[in-house]
């Protein structure tokens, strides 16, 4: 399982869409097997649809970050990516709570319109590595 965490100064990211980095995580049997922080090609400046199409491009499975809004949620569903938000923290300690199945979801932390209770629904997942 990949993972793709919008990562700024080794924490989630308020807005998935502005953060400095992802840290790409892959999880086998309960562990992390790799680890690669890339930088966001759209930090300053992207085009709906830009962001989800490079994560489904670097094969993540999930997304998570602070915020995101519901147009980039639809995105990630349509490219089978699950979506959670509302996670806040340091990068290691979302990485310990996938590991240990712990890992819950929340509203959205950016300022974009609130979801309708569909998109919402998605962000309660538990990730599991």
């Amino acid at each position: 399982m990949r993972v793709a965490i919008a990562e700024e100064n080794d924490h989630v990211s308020l807005h998935f869409g502005r953060t400095r980095n992802y840290l790409f995580v892959d999880f086998e049997d309960g562990k992390v097997i790799s680890k690669k922080l890339v930088p966001n090609p759209g930090a300053v400046n992207h085009s709906p649809g830009q962001l989800p199409a490079f994560i489904a491009e670097n094969k993540a499975d999930w997304i998570i970050a602070g915020g995101m809004g519901p147009m980039a949620v639809n995105l990630f569903m349509q490219n089978n990516i699950r979506v959670v938000t509302g996670v806040q923290g340091s990068t290691e300690d979302v990485i310990q709570r996938i590991i240990d199945g712990t890992l819950e979801g929340g509203q959205s932390l950016c300022d974009h319109a609130h979801m309708s209770a569909e998109e919402h629904e998605h962000h309660h997942e538990n990730v599991h590595g």
